[in-house]
């Protein structure tokens, strides 16, 4: 029966992905005949609220500057808000203090107990870049007001702004000239997709029991509580469903509590596991199916599609069946040997736990139903495999951004082979556009393996891992692995709440998110231009088996390459130690 879980996860946001798919494509790629017209009119209308104006011309240079400045903005405001949350006079029932590295100490000694600007730079870098990493827990540091007016506006908005990208790409793919206006993308995004979608999810959450309160935290009396001296427990609540609602369809995973989607308050049963899975993955599926329909290639968009959902596959299979043999902690005790239910959340379980750990960090969501510091070595190499190659899916747009370096890439390869000019979707691809497709692929390895390097070989790093020798090591590559596929989940066992970390793993954010939707849109700005080659019988198609395999095997050999060498010091290292009698 537990097996039915993991099916049903994958039945359902692949069942809906289709017709979502085909609703994003009529609310998003609106024809300029069109523009402000039926329900685009509500677009327009916002869009003009910031700026009386028409729907720009953007080439490729001034969408990424106005993506770019938009982001900047949102950095700076969200900085000042959270720097300031104890002076904000509202939505603060619990009179939250600021935003600090909990129970921190400089070198001399000092306790700061003021707001620490190292954890609100990574705060604000980490939900700027769509990633959630969370070196704070939000119901012990976070007023209702930084919560919601910061960090859900923060989750709405970036992922938003990674789907624009992707609409911007796809429409120099396919020829444009003029592949939109940020800002009115922005507005459709967030009124058509990201809006009803958490508005359904947001209402079917709190059916289900997550709280929704403005209430302050409730003072319960504990069972052991006598008349003469009562026994209370302080039980944090908040404006829970919202947070929930968008941090699993916009791909974020920043939880409202610590534990995350761990914590009963944000998925109090099976039903709000399986809906919350769901929704993960749904939008990085249904955006596939949008290109296909943009690009009316849709035999193309089932390769990607496909190759994507192998790979999702075969990483959820491989960390089911490692979760369902027991710990290695547990061998030889004189209790039942079972599934590894260490870290695990027991209203979930092994598989549905594993099941989850390998969904959400193929789509670079990062929320988290167990610990997965406790999942067993190879069980735990999985999501460190999904968001090393960074391709299953992965975020809202940002998984398209990153596939498409891979098919560049691919086509080049097989230009090779045969001897011929490589082409894409019948322009073809020159040196330039492989360069910057190898600048985005192998920028990724570089941040991952030159921060784990640094941390791994200073005490920034030795010092703050819980465990000793590969499983530790794993730790340090984990948390880097993570801010540079803008994930957002820990391995946990990190001390990690430090201005070394903090301020490390928030470059790595900002490196790892702007130059991997920068340059892909540079490289469809550079193919818009190209005249459309005829298509003969040399041509490579890429709307076949043939292509599929191809773009694995570039993937797999990419990624080998890259992390072979990390992964056989972490997980598995940690695995031949653990399997010793």
């Amino acid at each position: 029966m537990s097996w039915l879980h993991p099916f049903w996860a994958f039945a359902l946001p692949i069942a809906a992905s289709f017709p979502l798919g085909w609703l994003m494509w009529r609310s998003l790629d609106v024809p300029e005949s069109r523009e402000g017209r039926g329900l685009d009119r509500l677009a327009m209308f916002f869009t003009r609220l910031i700026g009386k104006r028409s729907p720009a011309q953007m080439d490729w240079k001034r969408y990424a500057l106005s993506m770019l400045a938009f982001n900047a903005a949102l950095f700076v405001l969200t900085f000042v808000l959270l720097f300031f949350q104890d002076k904000i006079p509202f939505l603060n029932p619990d009179a939250k203090g600021p935003l600090t590295a909990l129970g921190y100490k400089d070198t001399l000694g000092i306790q700061h107990d003021g707001a620490d600007t190292a954890v609100i730079f990574n705060t604000v870098c980490s939900f700027v870049t769509n990633t959630n990493l969370q070196h704070y827990s939000g119901e012990q540091h976070l007023s209702y007001f930084s919560q919601l007016g910061c960090i859900v506006w923060l989750m709405f908005v970036t992922p938003a702004s990674g789907l624009c990208v992707m609409l911007a790409t796809v429409r120099g793919l396919r020829g444009d000239k003029n592949l939109g206006d940020f800002y009115v993308d922005l507005m459709r995004s967030l009124l058509y997709v990201l809006g009803p979608t958490c508005l359904i999810l947001a209402v079917g959450l709190v059916g289900l029991g997550v709280p929704m309160t403005f209430e302050k935290a409730a003072a319960a009396t504990t069972v052991d509580g006598v008349a003469t001296k009562m026994e209370t427990q302080t039980i944090a609540r908040g404006p829970v469903a919202a947070l929930v609602a968008i941090k699993q369809a916009g791909t974020n995973g920043g939880g409202f509590f610590g534990p995350n989607s761990a914590h009963p308050f944000e998925n109090p049963s099976p039903w709000t596991n399986l809906l919350s899975i769901a929704s993960i993955v749904v939008l990085p599926m249904a955006s596939i199916v949008m290109a296909g329909l943009m690009l009316k290639n849709m035999k193309h968009a089932m390769v990607i599609y496909g190759v994507m959902l192998t790979f999702l596959v075969i990483g959820a299979t491989v960390a089911i069946v490692a979760e369902s043999k027991p710990s290695a902690a547990a061998r030889g005790l004189p209790v039942v040997q079972g599934p590894n239910m260490e870290g695990k959340e027991v209203r979930n379980g092994a598989v549905a736990s594993a099941t989850w750990a390998a969904i959400t960090t193929a789509t670079s969501n990062g929320s988290v139903n167990s610990m997965h510091d406790s999942l067993n070595p190879i069980a735990g190499l999985v999501p460190m495999v999904m968001m090393m190659l960074n391709v299953v899916f992965s975020g809202i747009g940002a998984g398209f951004e990153n596939m498409l370096m891979y098919m560049i890439v691919a086509v080049f390869i097989s230009g090779l082979m045969v001897g011929r000019t490589p082409e894409y979707l019948g322009k073809k691809v020159e040196a330039k556009e492989v360069k910057l497709a190898m600048i985005v692929i192998l920028l990724h390895p570089l941040l991952i393996c030159c921060g784990t390097a640094l941390f791994a070989a200073t005490t920034w790093g030795t010092s703050t891992v819980a465990n000793p020798s590969s499983h530790g090591f794993s730790e340090i590559l984990y948390e880097f692995t993570s801010a540079a596929a803008n994930n957002g989940s820990g391995f946990e066992g990190l001390a990690d709440n430090n201005p070394w970390w903090n301020i490390g793993t928030g470059i790595v954010l900002l490196l790892g998110r702007f130059p991997a939707l920068v340059l892909p849109l540079a490289i469809a700005g550079f193919l818009s231009v190209k005249k459309r080659v005829p298509q003969t019988s040399g041509t490579l198609r890429t709307d076949d088996i043939t292509f599929a395999g191809m773009l694995m095997g570039t993937v797999l050999l990419v990624g080998a390459l890259s992390f072979m060498p990390a992964i056989v010091l972490g997980p598995i290292s940690d695995q031949l130690a653990s399997a010793k009698p």
